[in-house]
């Protein structure tokens, strides 16, 4: 049997790192080295007790929805992916044959839904393996570095804001974007590929100068000016017909409805779940707004990794990531994560 070393989050708190013995890979599934996994914000969140998605109540497990590695082993019907591949996974896991699932509804709306990375039924990419089922499974290219393909998930975070749902954008539109961490980076990127003016409202400098980078055309700090008044002077009055809220912020999110301009769309993506937001419904029945939710990301990561493949020569993906640690040092990955969430935008953890 295989050992590895995996880590475990037992209670808020409480990360272990244990040395257990890998299972064998069942006919559909795939045995993978892990190389890099990403600390999200989601994670820190599990971490210090403020989200119920990480699945305590269940036991132990491993975190980490944000990781690539290499195939080492396939189980006899794994068809997609052979030993040698460079992979990651998705993390909302559908079962496929719920009622649901087969009415073509998103993943998070799976009677039977497992999630990489907060629950032990899907051990997450913080340990030296993962073993995952193949309809899970994405290949990324060769000339990829690892860390690239830990980018992948987040980046389809924030592409599918953009374009999942029915989405769209184009060269004539105003895009406002709450947020300029990995998510609202990660949208950021896909509207300047469609050459839309971008306004990005973000308090941190640190966080302002990566947007200013990536390309933002327009960037506020609401601490010292009106993100109202400021996107409506940009605009001439008209407002984002693109308004994707990446920050999870309370008042941010009531503001989406006032920068909108008439019939935009309002694409909710920060973390608010467990939390009552005052916002003023009216502004959504009159500008006849069209507002849209996504729990994880509906057959998305095989066109991220096409769109993120074609964008290497003009965007550094790399740029994302501020913070890399050894995955013997965990916990000092997880301590600046959690205590300089200013400065960390995107911290890795890597195996080797």
């Amino acid at each position: 049997m295989l050992k590895a070393k995996i880590s475990f989050i037992n209670k808020p708190k409480d990360l272990v790192v244990k040395e257990v013995e890998m299972p064998k890979p069942k006919p559909d599934q795939v045995l993978v080295k892990v190389i890099a996994s990403g600390i999200c914000g989601s994670d820190v969140e599990c971490y210090e007790g403020k989200s119920a998605e990480g699945r305590f109540d269940l036991g132990p497990y491993t975190m980490g929805h944000e990781w690539s590695g290499q195939v080492i082993k396939t189980g006899e019907t794994v068809k997609n992916v052979k030993v040698g591949d460079k992979v990651t996974s998705d993390c909302v896991l559908a079962c496929g044959y719920c009622f649901n699932c087969r009415s073509g509804l998103m993943p998070s709306a799976c009677m039977n839904m497992r999630e990489v990375g907060f629950r032990p039924d899907s051990p997450g990419g913080m340990g030296e393996y993962v073993l995952l089922e193949q309809q899970y499974i994405h290949k990324f290219p060769d000339d990829w570095s690892y860390e690239e393909g830990a980018l992948i998930e987040p980046l389809s975070i924030g592409y599918f804001a953009v374009w999942g749902n029915n989405g769209h954008i184009d060269a004539s539109e105003n895009v406002v974007i709450f947020g300029a961490g990995p998510i609202g980076l990660s949208a950021l990127i896909v509207a300047k590929a469609a050459h839309a003016r971008v306004i990005l409202i973000e308090p941190l400098p640190n966080r302002q100068e990566m947007a200013r980078k990536l390309g933002a055309d327009h960037i506020i700090d609401p601490k010292v000016q009106d993100p109202i008044a400021e996107v409506m002077k940009i605009t001439d009055g008209i407002g984002g017909h693109l308004v994707v809220e990446a920050s999870g912020n309370d008042k941010a999110i009531d503001m989406t409805f006032y920068v909108a301009a008439h019939s935009a769309r309002v694409r909710l993506t920060g973390h608010s779940v467990g939390r009552k937001v005052s916002v003023e419904l009216g502004k959504t029945i009159w500008k006849t707004l069209l507002i849209t939710g996504a729990g994880g990301v509906k057959d998305f990561l095989p066109r991220t990794i096409i769109f993120m493949d074609r964008l290497r020569k003009e965007v550094n993906f790399l740029d994302l990531i501020t913070h890399r640690y050894p995955f013997s040092k965990i916990h000092e990955a997880f301590e600046k994560a959690i205590s300089d969430k200013a400065g960390a935008v995107k911290v890795m953890i890597l195996m080797e």
